[in-house]
């Protein structure tokens, strides 16, 4: 099974390195699961333009929209780590999931937020794009607020996670209830194919 960890912010001195970081190695003690980390600083996608992917799905307008299209359709799962920036979410992620389509369909997806209020504004926005996706959004989030926010920010070192110690509870919750629901999905999907 393949989760897809995906970073949504392309900022410079972006915080989402960080809880990537965090994300990964918390995930990674999990059997069975693949983990990859979806970078859409490595995904430079043009101002979406281009026909409604809803209509004519996987009809990619050029190389980089075909490269972030494959690469996000071979998940059967997502956890989003979603900046909030002016209360609601990067417009870069906005921008990246309006090229594609079909490549998210009935897959469930979790996020992972931080800001004034934890994200939470950025992920109940989210939440409702995702919907029009016909993906499964999950009810259980991570919620990164100032009182973890900032002393991880001011740490010298992007790689020391034990800041994020008090949230893990909340991160194995995320990390259980996502692997069922992109098992039982998943099994769904193949069923859908026969």
């Amino acid at each position: 099974m393949l989760i897809q960890v995906i970073n949504g912010s392309t900022r410079e001195g972006r915080f989402s390195e960080r809880i990537a970081h965090w994300v990964l190695g918390f995930a990674r003690q999990y059997e069975g699961v693949e983990l990859e980390l979806v970078d859409l600083r490595d995904h430079p996608l043009p101002f979406f333009d281009g026909a409604a992917p809803m209509w004519t799905p996987r009809q990619y307008a050029n190389d980089e929209v075909a490269r972030f299209g494959r690469t996000v359709d071979r998940a059967d799962g997502y956890i989003i780590l979603a900046a909030e920036y002016n209360h609601g979410y990067s417009a870069v992620l906005k921008n990246a999931m309006d090229w594609t389509y079909a490549e998210w369909h009935r897959k469930p997806v979790s996020f992972v937020g931080w800001g004034g209020v934890g994200g939470a504004r950025a992920i109940e926005q989210l939440r409702q794009v995702v919907v029009e996706f016909e993906m499964a959004p999950l009810r259980h989030a991570v919620h990164i607020a100032p009182d973890l926010y900032l002393p991880a920010r001011d740490q010298a070192d992007p790689t020391d996670t034990a800041v994020f110690a008090p949230a893990e509870p909340f991160l194995k919750l995320l990390t259980d209830d996502l692997l069922w629901w992109a098992g039982a999905l998943r099994t769904a999907r193949t069923g859908d194919a026969d």
